[in-house]
This record gives C-alpha cells, sequence and structure tokens, in this order.
C-alpha cells in the first residue's frame, strides 16, 4: 500500500512518493486515463450542457444546449425551461407519437408532414381528443411560440335556421271551423291526460303502467332512462301545453342521465331518444336537448366497427360493445334497423361539424348499391360481416318498412338533392308494385310479403305506414306515374281503415290476413291485439293533408272515439289484447310512441296545413320533425 505523506521541506510531489521507476510508470498510466474518462464524461453524456458552458464559447453552448433539449423534449416538455428551448422554433409542432430517440432524418419527415398537414380536423363534443379553436392542444417547443391563426369553433346558425322556414311551425291558427277545433281540443286533453298520469306514476321510467299505477324500465334501452319524456317533447311543444313542456325540459335538464351501462338497440335509441332530442331542438333553440343528442350520437359509433361499416342491431351504450339480435338470421343485421338511421345522422353531422355520423350512413348506401336485389327487392336480413343477404325475406312491415320511408325522406329533405336516395326509392317501389302488391277477391288491395319467390298473404299494422309513404312521393313524381301512385296510397289507406271498421272496437289488430275466406281481419290469436300504433292514423294525416278528402278526418274521429272507449283507463291509455272482443283485457302498458306519434297525427290531422308543414319538415319513424334543408346554416366564428 502507498501512503503519501506532507512532510515539510521535502522536495515536490513526484519526489515525495519515494516510489520506484515502475510504480512511477504506472501510477502515472493510471492518472492519465482517470483523467481522459472524466473529461470525456463531460462531452459525451447526453445532458451535459452546464458542464459544457466551462468549456465553450457563449454560442457554440446554445447550439449544443439546443440539440441536446430537443432530444429529450418529449420526455420532459413539462419541465422544459424557456431558456432550454431553441430561440427560432419550426414551423409545426412535432406529432405527439414522435419519440425523442427516432433518428433525425424520421423527425424530419414528421414535421414537414405535419407542415403539410395543417391543424388537425375538429372532433365533435364528447370525443377523446380535445381542440379549442380549431387547434390541437400539443405545444411547439419553443421559447416564444408563434402566433397561432385562432379559428373559432363550429357554430351552427339556429337563427338562420329560422328564418329558412316557410311557415310558422305552429302554424297561423285562421280559418277553421269550430267543430275541428273542438275536435283538435280533444286530442290536446288527451295528451295531457296522458302526460300527467306518467308525470305522477312513472316520471324518469320509460313507460307508464296505468293499471297498476307504476312505471315501466325496460331492456331496449341500454339503462336510458326517459323514454316518455323524450318522445313527448314536441308533441307537448306542438300543442302549446307550455307548462308540460317545462316540466319535461327541467327533467331533461336535471335527470337524463347518458353515463349507463347496458345493452341497447341501436335502432329504438335512435328514433326515439336522438330524432326526439333533435326535433325539440330545432323547434326551440334550447342547446341542452342539441348537446344530449350529440353525446348520445357518439355512443352509437362503435356499433359500426364491423368489416362492411354495417352496424350491428345492439350495443352497450358503456363499453361500445356490439352485436346482432340472438333471433337474427345467421348474425345478420336488419334492413329497418340500419336503413333508418339516415335522416338523425346527416342532422348530427350538420349540428356538430363532425362528417364521421354523415360518412357512416352513406357507407350504408354504398354496401346496399353492391349488393344484388332479388327481383329488385330488400330483403330483410343482412349479414355486417360480407355485406351478403342472409335470407330472402321481404316485408314493407316489420324488420323492412322504415327503410323505405328513409329514402324518400332523405330525398325531401334534402330539398330534393339527394337523387340517389330518390331512385332507391323509385326503383324498390317498381319492384313491390310488381311482386308485392295484390288485390284481394273482396276488392282490397295490400302489399304481401315475400319468402323467396314465395307469397305470404298478410299485412301487419307496422306495414300501412305505407299508404301515406307512397301518397308522398307521388306528389313529386309527373304524369300517369303520380296519378298510379296516387290511387294505390289512397286503396293501402282505405284497406288498413277496413282492418279497424271490421273489428269489435274499431281498432285494428297486429296483423290482418288475406286467405281462407277472411280479408282485412287478424285470423290468428296471436295477432288479435292493439299496443296504441300510430300507422294508420300516420296514413290519414299524410291522405288528408295532400288531398284534402273529408273522409280522413272522419275516419281519424273514429279512431280517437275509439281510443277513449277501450283504452283510457283511470290513469293513461292502454293496449288492448283483443281487437274482436267487446269487453277487452288491457295489456296495462302506456307506450311512449302512443304520445310521440298517435296523438301527435291525430291532433296533425285537425290542424291547418302549415302546423309543421310538409314544406319545411319530415318526420322520422317516430313522427320526430325534422327541418328540411332549405339552406346551409352552418356558420363558423359568426357573431
Amino acid at each position: 500500500m502507498v501512503v503519501l505523506r506532507k512532510l515539510p521541506g521535502m522536495p515536490g510531489w513526484p519526489a515525495a512518493l519515494g516510489l520506484r521507476l515502475p510504480q512511477k510508470f504506472l501510477f502515472l498510466l493510471f492518472l492519465s486515463g482517470l483523467l481522459t474518462l472524466c473529461f470525456g464524461a463531460l462531452f459525451l453524456l447526453p445532458d451535459s450542457s452546464r458542464f459544457k458552458r466551462l468549456f465553450l464559447p457563449r454560442r457554440a453552448t446554445a447550439s449544443a444546449s439546443s440539440s441536446s433539449s430537443a432530444s429529450s423534449s418529449s420526455a420532459s416538455s413539462s419541465s422544459t425551461r424557456d431558456t432550454d428551448l431553441p430561440r427560432s422554433p419550426p414551423a409545426a409542432a412535432e406529432p405527439r407519437h414522435a419519440s425523442p430517440a427516432a433518428p433525425r432524418r424520421l423527425r424530419e419527415k414528421l414535421r414537414t408532414a405535419a407542415r403539410m398537414a395543417g391543424p388537425p380536423a375538429r372532433t365533435a363534443p364528447g370525443s377523446r381528443q380535445q381542440v379549442q379553436g380549431g387547434e390541437s392542444r400539443a405545444q411547439p417547443a419553443s421559447a416564444s411560440p408563434p402566433a397561432r391563426e385562432t379559428r373559432a369553433p363550429f357554430r351552427f346558425d339556429y337563427e338562420r335556421f329560422r328564418r329558412s322556414l316557410r311557415h310558422p311551425v305552429r302554424g297561423g291558427r285562421s280559418g277553421e271551423d269550430p267543430e275541428t277545433r273542438a275536435r283538435r281540443m280533444k286530442i290536446k286533453e288527451m295528451m295531457k291526460f296522458a302526460w300527467d298520469n306518467y308525470k305522477q306514476y312513472a316520471l324518469g321510467k320509460n313507460e307508464l303502467r296505468p293499471l297498476t299505477k307504476n312505471g315501466h324500465i325496460g331492456n331496449m334501452f341500454g339503462g336510458l332512462r326517459g323514454a316518455t319524456v323524450i318522445d313527448a317533447l314536441d308533441t307537448l311543444y306542438i300543442m302549446e301545453l307550455e307548462e308540460e313542456f317545462q316540466e319535461a325540459k327541467q327533467w331533461v335538464e336535471k335527470s337524463f342521465d347518458l353515463n349507463v351501462n347496458g345493452e341497447a338497440s341501436l335502432f329504438e335509441v335512435n328514433i326515439r331518444y336522438i330524432g326526439g332530442l333533435l326535433a325539440t331542438y330545432y323547434l326551440t333553440g334550447e342547446e341542452v336537448f342539441k348537446s344530449k343528442a350529440l353525446e348520445l350520437g357518439e355512443k352509437l359509433l362503435p356499433a359500426f366497427n364491423t368489416p362492411t361499416g354495417i352496424p350491428r342491431g345492439v350495443i352497450n351504450l358503456g363499453s361500445g360493445m356490439s352485436w346482432s339480435w340472438g333471433w337474427a338470421s345467421a348474425g345478420s343485421s336488419i334492413l329497418a334497423e340500419f336503413g333508418t338511421l339516415h335522416l338523425e345522422f346527416l342532422h348530427l353531422s350538420e349540428l356538430s361539424g363532425n362528417p364521421v355520423f354523415a360518412e357512416k350512413v352513406r357507407n350504408i348506401r354504398r354496401v346496399l348499391s353492391r349488393v344484388e336485389k332479388p327481383q329488385g327487392l330488400y330483403p330483410n336480413f343482412l349479414s355486417p360481416v360480407t355485406g351478403s343477404w342472409v335470407q330472402h325475406h321481404v316485408s314493407i312491415g316489420g324488420l323492412g318498412d322504415s327503410f323505405y320511408e328513409y329514402l324518400i325522406k332523405s330525398w325531401l329533405m334534402s330539398d330534393k338533392k339527394d337523387s340517389e336516395a330518390k331512385k332507391m326509392y323509385d326503383d324498390a317501389l317498381e319492384a313491390i308494385e310488381k311482386h308485392l302488391v295484390k288485390k284481394s277477391a273482396g276488392g282490397l288491395t295490400y302489399i304481401a310479403e315475400w319468402r323467396g319467390g314465395i307469397l305470404d298473404h298478410k299485412m301487419g299494422h307496422l306495414a300501412c305506414f305505407s299508404g301515406g309513404m307512397i301518397a308522398l312521393g307521388a306528389q313529386h313524381s309527373t304524369g300517369d306515374r303520380r296519378q298510379r301512385h296516387m290511387e294505390l296510397a289512397a286503396e293501402i289507406t282505405s284497406t288498413c281503415h277496413e282492418s279497424y271498421t271490421r273489428s269489435d272496437t274499431k281498432l285494428g289488430p297486429e296483423a290482418f290476413r288475406f286467405d281462407a275466406g277472411s280479408e282485412a281481419t287478424a285470423t290468428r290469436l296471436s295477432e288479435r291485439y292493439y299496443i296504441l300504433r300510430p300507422e294508420v292514423v300516420e296514413s290519414y294525416m299524410y291522405l288528408w293533408r295532400l288531398t284534402h278528402q273529408p273522409k280522413y278526418r272522419h275516419w281519424g274521429w273514429e279512431v280517437v272515439q275509439a281510443l277513449e272507449k277501450h283504452c283510457r283507463v283511470e290513469a293513461g291509455f292502454s293496449g288492448i289484447r283483443d281487437v274482436y272482443s267487446t269487453t277487452p283485457s288491457h295489456d296495462n302498458m302506456q307506450q311512449s310512441f302512443f304520445l310521440a306519434e298517435t296523438l301527435k297525427y291525430l291532433y296533425l290531422l285537425f290542424c291547418e296545413d302549415d302546423v309543421l308543414s310538409l314544406e319545411d319538415w319530415v318526420f322520422n319513424t317516430e313522427a320526430h320533425p325534422l327541418p328540411i334543408n332549405h339552406t346551409d346554416s352552418k356558420a363558423a366564428g359568426q357573431p
């Protein structure tokens, strides 16, 4: 062991070591290596800028410091000081996914791509990427960030939209006769009675059970509540039930919770909840309805994550997982479900500025345009995986109905610009006329169902909407086609009226048949019930508006009287189990669509034509009015 001593009067340290020559050589070799290692570390370690300032000129130090801070900026951007940032920042911030250890050439490519791409696209409210003024929150690593170009967030110009309407929403109320007004007031009283009992016994639940005076939730809405509230909003507004409307609005503001976790029908949530919220926003301009509709719309988007983009029918609103109905053949999606999204999703894009909603439903059109249609018809079951039909079952009633309705209404809602929708509707109706429209021995016109080329001679209550649909489409045809379609619409509506008049209650069954000598009557016990459905009075309303033939109002009043006699109970309205019984039993359910559709269509039947004018509005399949796009009401940055 070598011991170094400092003694007075001794010479310098080499001599004082008292080492032999080989020992001195080894010691000096060790010392020189140690010094080399220490000085080299100052220059080679990644974060050595502070030590370099001791040895390098000021300008060189700044350059080295910039290089060092740039290499570690993404890992420590939250703690980086301005003095450590370059004086001349890059033109655009590096993308967040660029690694600090990425090669310089890759980082330069990413910078160039970022400059060429410009600011990131906006995302709709509720999406994960947060946007402020059209710019991402990512900050460029610069000492003094350059002044960013400010871009105002998207805003729908509601006032401009209201100015584009050709008629007052509630009409002018002029020139009506006392009997018509009295009948309309009676229907208004029925609506108030239905709402008051729902509010008293079931507010916040999805439907009222009027016999037991409690609420029903069900498993169709994925944990969402208040289906009757949302469905009733626009009806309450149109009927000028102001106090009741404010009650419903207050519930939406304070109690309508979208943070739910359950299995929901994509179709039902769309037509009832999103349709009702959109319609009420357009009628009132109240932002709460728009924001709820957009937030709920975001929750439906994962259902479209399939190989074809055709959405599955069931979605968990919490997890976003989706699947097909267990009863749907081979995991297929249902034509009337994925085909009844177009109106609402276009309006979600219109109000949010986010094109993703419109892109989803336009892709559905592309898939349907590619697939071969047997005999020009659209079967009810389509695989969301392959984009091929699963069964050749065609129906204008359940499983198919509203797909056709949304084709003609999409064209009308576009102010007659969506020519693709119009052609699809015209071609489909031509195939329906050729293969499905039949006339009974007694002269009743009906639309049969088609099962792989074999006709099933029955017509469901749901198919009775088609009279109104065909009449609506006929208004925009010419010559012989217009006349033929108006006659067909009137004949189908008359057949549906017959299904009512041939029952003991003067209310129609769930389905009626034209075989075994029976016409327009239900021949099976499972088809004899009536659940307050609206489709027949819907066609009455359209045929009245388009022809003004008094019989449609007369038929509508017959329905009002039958509802009062057989469906009104102490605490609301209930469906009945057998329309052919003079003393029918009740099913203890006041359906939400009774307030959304049945009472609304009856009320409009006894209104002047300018109340929710067909020149300004189309009705979704839950009777929620959505505006025709007379003008582009989108605006950005307007005061």
